[in-house]
């Protein structure tokens, strides 16, 4: 069965709308420099959005966000709190943003403010990449002063390292959730126990239209004193739909695909109209990467023989942006 007419409505909607990636490079760090102190700017800013940044010259500390173009991923310890267990940015680049959330911490659109209120300023995020952070990596595999080696001694113990993501409206916590796990170790198979250690793409599209993004950490190792694994992530890449509406009605019929069945069990097919290639991702709602595809002009065949029965985002990613749509899988 194809699409339905209220299914495509939601994607003409979204396919139309243009797109803005913050990427963190107009910060122009060299190669192996971070910036942890955004002096009386009270925070950074790339592209349209703001990561807010406190910074104690007393004992060279921060919290919330830094900016980061370091590339050490074998240092342990606090001292190397800025650098990505990837190696550097996402999709080649040299900078990213780190986030020390030791508490919930935020990040707005240029021009909203979540504390009092909101303004009226909203986007619809379409997803970030995410990685650990050297620091909380290394800990997880390896154990430190403070936190647990992931697995304990004999690999058995069903550890977790949780990144929670909500959205900000107008002055109101949404009650749409995003969970991604940077590390997982709950499986009964130890083999598919893991660190991410790669960027990974994280859907934000159940979040729908936000002003600013709330970001969270839990762990399955805590003390006296809270959480045990530091709570250090990195982030990048960042897409959002720019402010303004759809072009035009031609424009949206030029830019949609057909994906039938839909239900299925077995298998889908993606009908790509476009001359450009493409590439095709199935995430979970809670915003996992399931499985990648590339789409050619015409019919394009998915196999679905190996997800659970459920709801999935399926997106399209070309030069225009992100298409998503609504997968079912019986």
């Amino acid at each position: 069965m194809k699409q339905t007419f209220t299914l495509l409505i939601l994607l003409w909607t979204f396919a139309l709308s243009a797109q803005e990636v913050v990427d963190f490079e107009n910060f122009n760090l060299a190669v192996g420099t971070s910036l942890n102190d955004s002096g009386e700017a009270g925070g950074f800013t790339s592209g349209n959005l703001f990561f807010p940044n406190s910074y104690n010259p007393d004992f060279d500390s921060w919290t919330d966000w830094g900016i980061s173009a370091q590339t050490d991923t074998l240092t342990p310890g606090f001292m190397n709190d800025l650098s990505s267990i990837a190696g550097g940015g996402a999709e080649g680049t040299n900078t990213y943003a780190v986030s020390a959330a030791f508490s919930p911490t935020i990040m707005s659109l240029t021009g909203a403010s979540a504390e009092m209120g909101g303004t009226g300023t909203s986007a619809a995020f379409s997803g970030m990449y995410v990685t650990n952070n050297t620091y909380a990596a290394l800990s997880m595999e390896q154990g430190d002063a403070f936190a647990k080696k992931f697995g304990g001694e004999t690999g058995d113990d069903e550890d977790f390292f949780l990144l929670t993501i909500q959205k900000f409206l107008d002055g109101v916590i949404g009650s749409e959730v995003v969970q991604f796990f940077l590390a997982d170790f709950r499986s009964v198979d130890n083999n598919q126990d893991y660190i991410l250690k790669d960027w990974t793409f994280v859907d934000l599209t159940p979040l729908g239209k936000a002003d600013s993004l709330i970001f969270s950490l839990s762990s399955s190792d805590n003390g006296q004193f809270g959480m045990n694994t530091p709570a250090y992530f990195c982030i990048d890449q960042i897409t959002f739909e720019a402010q303004g509406p759809p072009t035009s009605v031609k424009e949206v019929f030029t830019k949609s695909f057909e994906l039938f069945p839909n239900p299925s069990s077995i298998f889908t097919t993606i009908h790509w109209p476009e001359s450009q290639q493409a590439t095709a991702a199935i995430y979970s709602m809670s915003g996992q990467q399931i499985q990648t595809y590339n789409l050619q002009t015409g019919n394009n065949q998915l196999d679905l023989s190996s997800l659970s029965a459920g709801v999935y985002s399926i997106r399209i990613l070309n030069e225009v942006g992100w298409q998503p749509q609504l997968l079912v899988v019986k």
